[in-house]
């Protein structure tokens, strides 16, 4: 175990025994804060071209996005079919998990369609199942939470009322309530149809 949490070590080479007192050179986290300095202008830089590989996704994942919130909208920008290309071969372990708790945190009605998508696109990778068994308590409970967001938003909400005026506006309106309706019930099949996938 000892040697997994050194990995990140180097061993020191003979000129740097000789440096100052105080200076600790294997220590990484030590210069870090003048390293974020330096390259907070290329992360900005870097975030504004969506990630081609699973590389370059984990790399902006990992080191340019900071809370729930810009992972969040990473996910929203990426949209479930690039997702599903980046992540065609495997998905990493934990990232999963990492997902449906950022979606589940950050989920708001405008966005169900494209958490769908998203959600869609995940469960089209490979080795899908195993990430599946692979989920920790907590990755499964956001999981149930966020499918139980997905279910109430697509029972509730949306409908506009008949507008009150001529017939044709009423055969409208009720023609827009139709589709609505349709559209919900599709919406919620795909749902039932993903809450299976992710074994909710």
């Amino acid at each position: 175990r000892d040697i997994v949490l050194a990995s990140h070590l180097k061993p020191l080479e003979r000129k740097d025994k000789a440096a100052k007192k105080g200076t600790v050179l294997w220590n990484p986290c030590v210069t870090r804060a003048k390293r974020e300095e330096s390259s907070s202008v290329e992360i900005a830089q870097e975030l504004h071209q969506l990630p081609g590989t699973s590389a370059e996704f984990y790399r902006d994942w990992r080191r340019c996005l900071k809370n729930g919130k810009e992972k969040y909208q990473f996910l929203l920008k990426l949209e479930g079919k690039a997702l599903g290309r980046i992540f065609q071969a495997d998905l990493g372990f934990g990232l999963l998990g990492e997902f449906l708790t950022v979606l589940a945190e950050n989920m708001c009605h405008e966005d169900r369609a494209a958490v769908v998508q998203i959600l869609q696109g995940l469960s089209s990778t490979k080795r899908f199942g195993l990430n599946l068994d692979l989920l920790s308590e907590a990755e499964k409970e956001s999981g149930r939470d966020l499918f139980r967001k997905l279910q109430s938003m697509s029972t509730s909400g949306g409908s506009s009322g008949e507008p009150s005026g001529p017939t044709d506006r009423e055969t409208e309106g009720e023609a827009q309530l139709l589709s609505s309706s349709l559209q919900k019930e599709t919406e919620g099949e795909i749902v039932r149809e993903l809450m299976k996938r992710y074994q909710v």
